[in-house]
């Protein structure tokens, strides 16, 4: 019997400007096989074959069982028996899992079984590397607030996640170090000691068709991402990340949760303060389980140490985002969608600034402008910009347009003086702070202006670009939070006020009855769901 960490999230009070991050704690559970009533061969008989033939040294006999067992199964519920499905995409994981921990899987040639069967292997198309590793889902229990919501398809298979070996170009190619991937397996009977294991993509193949019968193909695509987190726990990173944010400099990147499709709209997910893109869990799964928003788009994520001035942080993802259009130049057009700091950042990729800020701040164009080396790449680079013609929508989610009174507070300040900019930041101080700082005082602070800086309403470069539209042609909406006062336009969601969240000229605002958290609140994600597919 195999043991498997089983995350558990509990909420937690924020520790400033509301953070989207919460604890985890594990705890240990045992994967354990369902019983099902059947006419078919009861699932515990294939386990203890499974454990007899681990015993004896013979996988192959207990795989065998298992062939035998879906092979009865199939039968039966194609006969009618609506628990002897369940039999079979337990049998069919049990045999993946068990052939993959033996290095016995058929994907390169065919196996004999203990049995005589004979076994072949095929992978899901446009697919030759056979070295992944492959957890069979069906048993395993994820518990907590980001394990609320599931997106699961009912039906025939296995469900599996394909765990790829570890990608040394992921950077490069915007994917996870260790991609994980939602599969399914069915076990398809040729002939009367003949079998074939089939893996399928269920985000391409929807149903398959078994003796003359199509049938739904079952799915978990909320497993990939709850297996990821319960191993590399990117929740973690929120505070730390924001206090000393050099440190882990090398987790600011962009990456797609998903294989790149070009048929699919690429939604692009930004975090806030203090926060990870753990905090997007439920929403991902929650979209996810509309077939018409997972057969048409695709979801990507940017990842930041918050404790950086925002926009050195949207700087980041412009360079990431070039990377994007060099890997994928026929990919569709792009929606963002940020949540508080995120949404700041977001506004950022909607907007021309082109030289204004610096002329503004500095009175003379950039090329004007006494600053040399890498200061002043990195000040450029950030107040120097223009929209991502890539991007067309913006969905903009409980976001400080225009500042949060919390940042100038007593709180904030205390936090804003434990952030420990990197090096590089701290030789521009001059630079930053005559441009990006609170206020004029900051600028007798030994320090660089940080995140908690950037946020405030006094910040100069906030005010700046708040002087700028959102560029034309593209497409914005806001979602606030008023926690159930119904008190607009003097609402607040506890720490954006409305005032700071509106925009004029969004194509739509929608009030939900929650906190800083609307991203994680069901009419918020609703408002999310109804906007992508209004956009079909």
């Amino acid at each position: 019997m195999r043991i498997y960490l089983v995350v558990t999230f509990s909420a937690a009070a924020s520790l400033l400007l509301v953070s989207c991050a919460a604890p985890i704690s594990y705890r240990k559970v045992s994967m354990r096989t369902p019983q099902v009533k059947s006419q078919a061969a009861p699932l515990r008989d294939a386990s203890h074959e499974l454990a007899a033939g681990n015993a004896a040294r013979n996988p192959l006999a207990a795989a065998g069982h298992f062939v035998a067992s879906a092979r009865l199964a199939q039968r039966a519920a194609l006969a009618g028996d609506a628990c002897a499905l369940a039999v079979y995409n337990n049998a069919t994981g049990r045999l993946v899992e068990s052939l993959g921990s033996d290095g016995l899987l058929p994907w390169g040639s065919a196996i004999a079984l203990a049995d005589g069967t004979t076994l072949r292997g095929r992978l899901e198309p446009g697919t030759t590397a056979t070295d992944r590793e492959f957890v069979d889902v069906g048993g395993l229990e994820f518990k907590g607030t980001y394990a609320s919501v599931k997106a699961t398809r009912p039906g025939i298979g296995a469900p599996l996640v394909a765990i790829s070996p570890r990608n040394r170009e992921f950077r490069k190619q915007l994917e996870m170090e260790r991609k994980h991937k939602a599969l399914t397996a069915i076990l398809r009977f040729d002939a009367k000691n003949s079998a074939t294991l089939e893996l399928h993509d269920p985000l391409d193949v929807e149903s398959v068709t078994l003796n003359g019968r199509r049938l739904d193909l079952a799915a978990d695509f909320s497993a990939p991402v709850s297996i990821y987190m319960s191993v590399a726990r990117p929740d973690k990173l929120g505070l730390v990340r924001m206090i000393n944010p050099q440190k882990y400099a090398d987790t600011a990147r962009l990456t797609r949760l998903q294989d790149y499709d070009s048929k699919r709209t690429p939604v692009l997910l930004v975090h806030g303060l203090d926060s990870t893109p753990a905090t997007w869990t439920r929403m991902y799964h929650s979209l996810m389980q509309e077939p018409a928003i997972r057969c048409n788009y695709q979801f990507w994520v940017f990842s930041y140490p918050s404790g950086y001035p925002y926009p050195y942080s949207a700087s980041l993802l412009r360079k990431d985002l070039d990377q994007a259009r060099r890997l994928f130049p026929n990919s569709k057009d792009m929606i963002i969608i940020g949540h508080s700091m995120g949404g700041m950042i977001s506004r950022l990729m909607v907007t021309d600034a082109e030289d204004r800020i610096w002329r503004n701040s500095f009175g003379k164009a950039p090329a004007e402008t006494r600053m040399f080396g890498h200061s002043r790449d990195v000040l450029e680079d950030s107040i120097v910009f223009n929209h991502r013609e890539e991007i067309d929508t913006a969905i903009f989610i409980a976001a400080p347009h225009r500042g949060s009174e919390l940042a100038n507070h007593f709180i904030g300040r205390t936090f804003s003086r434990l952030v420990r900019l990197p090096t590089f930041l701290a030789d521009t101080r001059n630079a930053f702070a005559s441009v990006l700082t609170a206020d004029e005082a900051s600028l007798h602070l030994d320090r660089a202006p940080n995140s908690i800086d950037t946020l405030s309403p006094n910040n100069r470069f906030m005010r700046e670009v708040n002087k700028l539209p959102i560029a034309p042609g593209v497409t914005y909406h806001s979602i606030m939070g008023d926690r159930g006062k119904g008190d607009t336009p003097d609402s607040s969601d506890g720490v954006v006020p409305y005032w700071s969240s509106h925009l004029d000229g969004a194509k739509s605002n929608r009030i939900v009855p929650s906190g800083h958290g609307a991203h994680e609140h069901p009419e918020g994600i609703d408002e999310v769901r109804r906007i992508l597919k209004a956009r079909l």
